[in-house]
This record gives C-alpha cells, structure tokens and sequence, in this order.
C-alpha cells in the first residue's frame, strides 16, 4: 500500500479538490489541517508515508528533514518553484521531486485588495459599522497618486498595469529593469531611493534571495513620506520586520498591506497585530479556488505519473 500525506490543508479542501480515488486500489490519501514547526515532529507524522504533497512553502524539506524520512520516495509541491525544499537533497536520497502549474493573477489581484483597504479605510469602517458607528475616517483616493512598483516580473506587471488603470502614476524599479521593459507596462523606470521617495503606495514582487532579502531596511522606510503606504505580498524576510514595526510605530509610514511573514503561520501576540495602521491577511495572494484546483489536479498527476514509473513536471536543482 502506498500512503499519500497532504500538508498543511488550513482550509480542509484539498480531498475535494481532486479525483484521488482515481487513484490505485490500496492507495491510501491524508490531508493533515494543522502546521508543525518542529522538524522532528513533522519527521514523526510523515514517517510511514512514501508520497509527500506540499503546499508552496508552508512546511520546509531542508536535508536534514529529508534524511529523516527514509520512505519517502516523491515530493510534490505545488508550483514549480520551493525555495524551502532541498531539491539537490532530495535527489540524491533518490526522492523524485514534482510542482504543478499555477495561475498568475491572483496574487495581483490581493495586492489591490489591500492597497484599496489601506487608502479607503474599508476594515477599519467595517469594524466601525459593526460596533453601531457611522463613517468614523476619511480615505484617499487612487486616481492622481503615485503607485511604485519594485520588481516587474509577471506580478508586478499586472500590478502596475492595474495602477494604470485606476489613473496612476506608475513608477518601477528592479535590479535588472529596463527603461523599455518599464514602459511595456506604463511604468517610468527610477532609482529605487527615487522609487520610495515619491510613491504614495510601494508594493513589492521579488523572489526572496541573498540579495532581496532585507532590501526594505530602515534607511529605506525613512526615504519614503509619511503619508505613504508599504504593500508586501512576496516574502516576507524582503523586509526588515523590526525596522518597519518601528517605522509603523513612529510614523515613519502611513501604514502597511502585509500578507507575507516570516516565519509563518503568523504569531498570535505579533506586533504587527496590535498595530492600528496595518491590514494582514495570511498569505492569501495565491489562494483561490481556481488555483487549489490546479494544484490539486496537477498534484493528483505527479502522483499518477510517479507510480507508473513515468514522473511529470519533474524539479531539478
């Protein structure tokens, strides 16, 4: 018999979201709801299984995890791309490792959800309402503002169009970005102290590296204006976590749209959640029906695929 174990199910939908009967008879499929931190506990659960799916980078598979799992045999995560599995680990310990494909608008799409919640007020005037209050804030409009945009791959992109579209000025910067690239997108290509210096909203769309990760210090928040608002739906380590809870605290900003942390799930006595000027959601920028879906289908396949001897969207280092 073959044992499939689903990590990290917080919503108790991954079983519906696929055929896993199709499945061969004796197979046998656990999704696991809860997150554990602990390495050795996720060693004990995942003992006895030899099929692993993972959602994104929720629950991490560095070497020394994977030497403690002496059965498993295919790792699945969802996309095509885990920075928290050691694939080169893997590999060697012959684990077949496998992703799925995605959608590339969702995570877009929350981004606006916060900047609209930030500059409209609309979780602070729903509390309000609730508690018989009646328009207790003032918002701000889009139209006129400056929206900076740093990194302009395939979600920054989008976001930056969207700021086009709500008659924004767009500004964007990244490492490599070009003027020509910036301007397929109706942005202006700056620097980025210029960036944070004239945008009323940053948002950011990196990929966490040895070179983003802690690109959003103090020096940085301290640039931009007090009126103005941080969104971060990549990763969280992109920003130093203390420096803008100070930032947040003084005013240093407006406020901030998080729905990245580190680590993760997010800290019940958090700062971040006693602040009055932030909105958090728990990373929720690719988490949609119409992307579970995907994941769980391709999930199903690798599985499939793997145990016909014929693996699919095979991962290498």
């Amino acid at each position: 018999m073959t044992r499939v174990g689903i990590l990290d199910d917080y919503q108790d939908v991954a079983l519906r979201m696929a055929d896993w009967k199709s499945l061969p008879a004796g197979t046998e499929v656990v999704a696991f709801r809860d997150h554990l931190d602990d390495p050795a506990a996720v060693a004990k659960r995942l003992a006895d299984f030899e099929v692993v799916v993972a959602m994104r980078e929720r629950t991490a598979f560095p070497r020394a995890l994977l030497e403690r799992l002496p059965k498993l045999r295919l790792l699945v995560t969802t996309g095509m791309r885990n920075a928290s599995i050691d694939v080169a680990a893997a590999i060697e310990r012959g684990v077949t490792v496998c992703g799925t494909s995605g959608l590339p608008y969702p995570t877009a799409e929350l981004t606006w959800g916060l900047i609209l919640d930030l500059f409209r007020r609309i979780t602070i005037e729903d509390q309000a309402t609730r508690r018989g209050r009646w328009q207790t804030t003032l918002g701000l409009g889009l139209n006129g503002k400056t929206l900076g945009v740093i990194g302009v791959g395939g979600l920054g992109s989008r976001v930056a169009r969207y700021g086009r579209a709500f008659e924004m000025e767009v500004l964007a910067w990244s490492q490599n970005l070009t003027a020509e690239r910036a301007a397929e997108v109706g942005a202006t290509l700056v620097g980025k102290d210029e960036l944070l210096a004239r945008s009323d909203v940053v948002s950011i769309h990196l990929v966490l590296s040895d070179r983003t990760r802690g690109l959003i210090g103090a020096r940085e928040l301290a640039l931009m204006k007090r009126t103005a608002y941080l969104v971060n739906t990549s990763r969280g380590p992109i920003v130093d976590e203390p420096a803008l809870i100070r930032a947040l605290r003084d005013g240093t900003i407006a406020g901030a749209g998080l729905d990245v942390f580190e680590p993760e799930p997010l800290a019940p006595d958090h700062p971040f959640l006693r602040l009055p000027n932030t909105v958090i959601t728990p990373h929720l920028g690719y988490v949609t029906e119409e992307t579970y879906r995907i994941f769980f289908t391709h999930a199903l396949e690798d599985v499939q695929g793997f145990l016909r001897g014929a693996p699919v969207r095979v991962l290498r280092p």
